[in-house]
């Protein structure tokens, strides 16, 4: 099939969108050896995928009629890897489509469910979606593809990255065997070709001529600024080109809601696209885009693919992609179908070998220089005003009002005005402070060096020796900068150095570079094959013994003895556990060996039930202040004298707040006129608990009976002395 061949509906369509000539991967798949088999195209961003893939399809879904009728299953299914590039496939094969009567459905996350299945209920031609949402429809019934003629895969390696592959999987093997597979990517990697042997069947690779040169209409710069100039000279770069459409990518969502809050507070008209955003947000920033309301679009990597906005001429990576495959990929929203863009590279100092890395794997230069700067800025606006159509033109209706404000204001005060109307509703740019450019270059190769003369060093790995500890050293020795030193090779006993023929006579009087380390000529060029260490290196320590070691090491071999080095002390052999059946009996092994630290017992330690087993192994530690150890409990047997003790220094009503005798003794003697409470066994009675306190209640505290007397912090739980909760019970009687 050639151009010629196109379907009528098609062709009406094209004609009538403007084409007049198609690009060169539209007539690539249009070509005969194209039709009926599967095929795996790579082609540059912007060379008019959508509309090629959409018409190699058309001979299965028109079968030769002008006219589409209703059908129960759709006939073909595009598959993106965003909500955006969805809808934008949609819009275009719909115009595509038009004449020809296609239905076109669309089941992208984020949209409502329900009137997805009910477009796909009324009959739908064409399908395009998302992966997760399609498995859904799938596995929810509402998407029957056992109709299905041809499938096709938009950026597929975007959706391998993104871990769509499985559900790929599920989506194509519910479609028919017999089908046509098109697969279509920017770039085809070795994942995408898997994949192509996957779901493909004899699969004809096409690639177009332009996919050699990357995007030959992209001008690719790269600025140095400083970090703390980031943010502006994105701001200045802006100003200076004011284009219609400009981009800036992020690699973040915080980093986007960030830009966003800055820019919008300088007076751009900006919006904002992330993954964060729901989808009615996503297509109303798209479309103030489009519309002309904003001209700055803030976005992660989400807006990378396939986004098509007219009049893009400016993108801006604020943060430097991952790889070289999203480099091409953003820069790719500008250039397209033969209008020129720019490309600018953000570069701090850190950045440089990245920057380096990302432009020399997508086989792009890139011009390196500084950011605009605000004179920069302001000497663009002055051109741009001179040269502004509108003074070229003829007067017209506002011929009597221009007379009337140079009669009044004279000419020199209303071009002022002018002026200042004319900057007013700009953001006034930034100062840049002053950047090193340092254009990455290529590595040099072995052997560019030149005529060169040998010197070897006194030292190597066994003197910690290091080229960057070196190179300063020789430099100076010699008077000469590093461009005049070739190789360091270090050794494990000594150093070869590689010197600029001009420059070795520099070195003939030089016998130390520094103390400890000499410097001589040798004849020829030594040999720098690196030989294999057959031991440890000189300066390691001994290895310690593995039974003594507490650091994790490898397991020694069964067979492997293990040497325990005499320069390491041996004060004892590791103890072994002993059964605790033996520690309950006598102590056979004794413990003065290793004494145990000695500290002062605290204050609120509890017994514990193995201090016996402790006692009997340990000897006794030094006893602290008796007034601050633990009062012992009290026996049954010692009340008695104890309650006598205390009732006659601590005589009276515990709500009453006085303060007796009660510190010494368990109980305070309220508890005694409160009553006792006998035991069931007909023993001794005690004091009752209801209204009886402890006597080392909070000291100063006023309860519900008055101040209790006693420690601080020590009342009992329950009661006002304490720290515990609850209330206590009123006394009875």
């Amino acid at each position: 099939m050639t151009e010629n061949d196109i379907a009528a509906p098609l062709a009406a369509a094209l004609a009538a969108k403007g084409y007049a000539n198609l690009t060169p991967v539209q007539q690539a798949v249009l070509a005969p050896e194209v039709a009926g088999r599967d095929v795996l195209v790579s082609a540059q961003t912007g060379s008019g995928k959508t509309v090629a893939f959409g018409l190699a399809m058309a001979p299965e879904i028109l079968l030769g009629a002008s006219r589409l009728l209703y059908v129960p299953a759709p006939l073909a299914l595009v598959i993106a890897p965003t909500r955006e590039l969805a809808l934008q496939v949609a819009r275009e094969l719909a115009w595509l489509y038009g004449e020809a009567g296609a239905q076109i459905a669309t089941c992208v996350g984020g949209m409502d469910y329900r009137t997805e299945r009910r477009a796909l209920e009324r009959g739908a031609h064409i399908v395009v979606g998302t992966p997760g949402r399609l498995r859904d429809h799938i596995e929810r019934g509402g998407l029957d593809l056992s109709g299905l003629r041809a499938a096709v895969l938009d950026e597929a390696d975007e959706m391998l990255d993104l871990g769509f592959r499985e559900d790929l999987e599920f989506i194509l093997q519910a479609a028919p065997e017999d089908r046509r597979t098109l697969m279509f990517s920017a770039t085809v990697a070795k994942p995408i070709a898997e994949l192509a042997k996957d779901f493909q069947k004899d699969a004809l690779r096409i690639q177009t001529a332009g996919e050699a040169r990357q995007h030959v209409d992209i001008e690719y710069r790269a600025l140095s600024v400083t970090m703390r100039d980031r943010e502006h000279a994105i701001f200045n770069l802006l100003r200076y080109h004011e284009a219609r459409t400009a981009i800036v990518f992020c690699k973040t969502r915080a980093n986007v809601s960030h830009l966003l809050a800055r820019m919008g507070n300088r007076g751009f008209q900006v919006v904002a696209l992330s993954g964060e955003l729901s989808q009615q947000e996503r297509t109303h920033a798209l479309q103030a885009l489009r519309d002309g309301r904003a001209r700055v679009c803030i976005a992660t990597d989400v807006a990378a693919r396939g986004i098509d906005l007219p009049g893009l001429e400016l993108v801006i990576h604020a943060d430097l992609p991952t790889n070289s495959e999203t480099l091409l990929h953003r820069s790719g929203r500008t250039g397209r179908a033969g209008s020129k863009g720019v490309s600018a590279l953000i570069v701090t100092p850190a950045d440089y070998k990245k920057a380096q890395r990302l432009l020399q794997g997508a086989k792009v230069v890139a011009e390196w220089g500084k950011a605009p700067s605000a004179d920069d800025v302001r000497a663009r606006d002055d051109s741009r005003l001179i040269e502004h159509p509108a003074l070229g033109q003829a007067p017209g209706d506002e011929t009597a009002l221009a007379e009337t404000l140079l009669s009044r204001f004279g000419p020199e005060q209303v071009a002022s005005a002018f002026i200042r109307l004319w900057r007013e509703g700009r953001s006034a740019p930034e100062e840049i402070g002053e950047a090193q450019v340092i254009a990455p270059s290529a590595p040099r190769e072995r052997g560019e060096f030149g005529p060169s003369v040998w010197f070897t060093l006194s030292v190597g790995h066994t003197g910690r020796a290091e080229a960057r500890w070196l190179l300063p050293k020789v430099c100076e020795a010699g008077g000469i900068t590093k461009d005049g030193i070739g190789a360091i090779r270090v050794r494990e006993n000594e150093t070869f150095v590689q010197i600029a023929t001009g420059l070795a006579g520099r070195f003939d009087n030089v016998a130390e570079i520094e103390p400890g380390i000499t410097m001589r000529r040798i004849d020829g060029e030594p040999s720098l094959d690196r030989p294999e260490r057959s031991g440890p290196r000189r300066d390691a320590p001994p290895p310690f013994p593995r039974a003594l070691s507490r650091a994790k090491a490898r397991p020694a071999l069964l067979d492997e003895p293990v040497a325990v080095p005499t320069t390491v002390p041996v004060t004892e052999a590791p103890r072994e556990r002993r059964p605790r059946e033996a520690v309950a009996g006598d102590n056979p092994r004794p413990r003065a060996a290793k004494p145990q630290p000695t500290e002062r017992p605290r204050a609120h330690d509890k017994p514990r039930p193995h201090d016996k087993l402790a006692e009997i192994a340990t000897p006794e530690p030094v006893r602290a202040d008796p007034a601050e150890e633990r009062k012992p409990r009290w026996k049954a047997s010692d009340r008695a004298a104890a309650k006598a003790t205390a009732g006659k220094a601590g005589e009276g009503k515990a709500g009453e707040g006085k303060a007796g005798a009660a510190k010494s003794g368990p109980r305070s003697a309220a508890s005694k006129s409160h009553g006792t409470s006998p035991r069931h066994d007909g023993s001794e009675a005690r004091p009752a608990r209801s209204g009886g306190f402890k006597s080392h209640a909070a000291e100063g505290k006023t309860g519900k009976f008055g101040k209790f007397p006693g420690k601080p912090g020590q009342g009992r739980p329950g009661t006002d002395g304490g720290k515990g909760f609850g209330k206590p019970r009123r006394p009875k009687g």
